[in-house]
């Protein structure tokens, strides 16, 4: 059945009723060949100059026109689902319904909140995961060049098409990292003037942003423009660092004047990049700090690395309880004496207990040490000293040491050893034969009063005295990881060492110990040779004459 098109009722009123005209979404009713029959109330709300007879493709956009080409050419399956394009500035989806005599009823549906709704939460996961990747990236590193130049890449990549993060002064320069979309990260340090560019200067302070709005794009001065940068400036951000109490510097974003201007909410969201990256930056600048600081005050605990003093050879090997550590509760030094006629003093200690704590400890023994060498002909006296030193600390520790007095004469090295609750020294002979200075004493930083035995000995050319820790001789390994090393196996590797110079006996003990030991756990362990040079008259510090002759 079909009526005339100026007939007032069609088929489509007896199959869907006298309710869609009254629908609150627009709907469009379309013959065949493109022209409109009917337009609701909501319909002409929004397309005000369609009108039943018009020609559709004149009053809607194309992507609609299209569509109902499509279906009037009988395209299969053209009605199994809708289409969807924006009518000036709403999005809409037109579902399709077939009605009598080829007519087409299209229902128009608003997306436009639905859709600005997922894209704001899109946009709302993606910054999510640009933030949670920042931190995690900007973390991982302790390295303050490495952290600016990720931040300014990062920044670049996700935030804008270039950013320039600008550090704390150094002197009269700034720190200056520029990054640009798809480009390389460059870094140099340059005297700038900061008040050039627009809220700059405050961010650097640590104050407020200036809004993005407030910043005329042309004076942004060239330096803050990356090489390459596409056209001319046409938006701008600059956002403080926050640090930890102190800014951790500034980061300029820039667009160019084809992109879109900031809005308010990236603005939102390059603070909170900001805040991330000063966080990271200044964790990385509190680390270097530390380590410098670290650096500079381990070096003073470390032990010193040992030379010939005048016609003397002297060796030293250290090896703290734990692997991780350099210092420990152990210690030696070397105090050359002013001239070959002087002493030279040589100290190896042990504080009691490990790790930093004692190493502590270690440093304030070495120093009181230093400080009383002018009264080093005189052992008992040192000790007594030392031991007054010791009480008088807030230090609980207590300490053993054994001093030895060294000194050429000629071809031989004459010693005054002393031992102060230490284990004494180990004297190889020329002929293998392995004899303890028979010195004893009480331990320092325990009792009020400290006694001591000084004992004289010679060396002869090629004999060596070693002084060492109960590190090495309580070793604990061997084939069931359970025996010490003990002083026997000890004795039995120096007897070995006769004729070698002194580094090479300490490497040799250090070497025995070390294999005893295996994977096992030890004490902290120093030891500290010494003999004469076969070769070589005396002569100043670190240093042998050139006669060649045998002394």
């Amino acid at each position: 059945m079909s009526l005339s098109r100026g007939s007032t009722a069609r088929p489509f009123d007896d199959q869907a009723g006298t309710a869609w005209p009254e629908a609150p979404y627009p709907v469009l009713v379309v013959d065949r060949h493109g022209g409109l029959v009917r337009v609701n109330a909501a319909a002409r709300l929004l397309l005000p100059d369609a009108a039943r007879g018009d020609r559709l493709h004149e009053r809607v956009p194309a992507w609609l026109s299209e569509a109902h080409r499509r279906l009037g050419d009988g395209t299969p399956g053209t009605f199994a689902g809708a289409t969807a394009g924006r009518i000036d500035d709403r999005f809409f989806e037109a579902h399709p319904t077939p009605a009598g005599d080829g007519d087409i009823v299209w229902w128009l549906v608003d997306d436009t909140d639905r859709r600005l709704a997922e894209t704001a939460l899109s946009d709302a996961r993606t910054r999510t995961d640009v933030l949670s990747e920042a931190s995690s990236a900007l973390l991982s590193t302790l390295n303050v060049p490495r952290c600016m130049e990720m931040t300014a890449a990062m920044a670049a990549e996700h935030l804008a098409e270039a950013a320039v993060l600008v550090a704390p002064a150094q002197g009269k320069r700034y720190p200056v990292t520029s990054a640009r979309r798809g480009g390389p990260v460059t870094q140099s340090t340059q005297k700038v003037n900061v008040a050039e560019v627009p809220g700059l200067s405050e961010a650097l302070q640590g104050f407020p942003p200036v809004p993005a709005r407030w910043i005329n794009p042309a004076d942004i001065p060239g330096w803050v423009v990356p090489e390459n940068f596409a056209g001319p400036v046409g938006s701008v951000i600059v956002t403080p660092l926050p640090g930890h109490g102190v800014p951790a510097g500034a980061l300029i974003l820039l667009r160019s004047g084809t992109e879109h201007v900031f809005s308010e909410g990236e603005e939102v969201f390059a603070r909170l990049f900001a805040a991330r990256a000063g966080a990271a930056l200044s964790a990385a600048r509190l680390y270097t700090e530390q380590a410098a600081i670290t650096a500079t005050l381990m070096h003073e605990l470390l032990p010193p690395a040992l030379r010939n003093v005048h016609g003397v050879e002297y060796a030293g090997g250290y090896r703290a309880s734990r692997d991780h550590e350099r210092v420990g509760g152990d210690f030696y030094d070397v105090h050359p004496g002013t001239g070959p006629a002087e002493e030279t003093l040589v100290v190896l200690g042990d504080v009691a207990g490990k790790g930093l704590d004692a190493a502590v400890l270690t440093g304030k023994i070495r120093n009181t040490l230093h400080a009383l060498l002018p009264l080093a002909e005189d052992h008992g006296r040192v000790l007594e000293l030392l031991n007054g030193a010791l009480l008088s600390s807030h230090h609980t520790r207590f300490a053993t040491l054994v001093l030895a007095s060294v000194r050429r004469r000629d071809h031989q090295v004459h010693l005054r050893l002393t031992s102060a609750g230490h284990l004494p020294p180990l004297i190889v002979r020329a002929d293998g034969t392995v004899e303890e200075a028979a010195t004893r004493g009480t331990l320092v930083g325990a009792l009020p009063d400290v006694t001591a035995h000084t004992v004289r000995t010679v060396l002869a050319p090629g004999e060596t005295c070693l002084l060492y820790t109960d590190g090495i001789t309580e070793a604990r390994g061997g084939p069931l990881g359970d025996e010490l090393f003990g002083e026997h196996r000890l004795r039995r590797a120096l007897a070995e060492c006769v004729g070698m110079p002194a580094e090479a006996v300490v490497e040799r003990v250090q070497m025995l110990a070390t294999q005893w030991i295996g994977t096992g756990r030890h004490d902290d362990m120093a030891l500290v040779a010494f003999n004469a040079r076969r070769n070589g008259s005396p002569t100043g510090v670190g240093g042998y004459g050139d006669s060649g002759r045998d002394e």
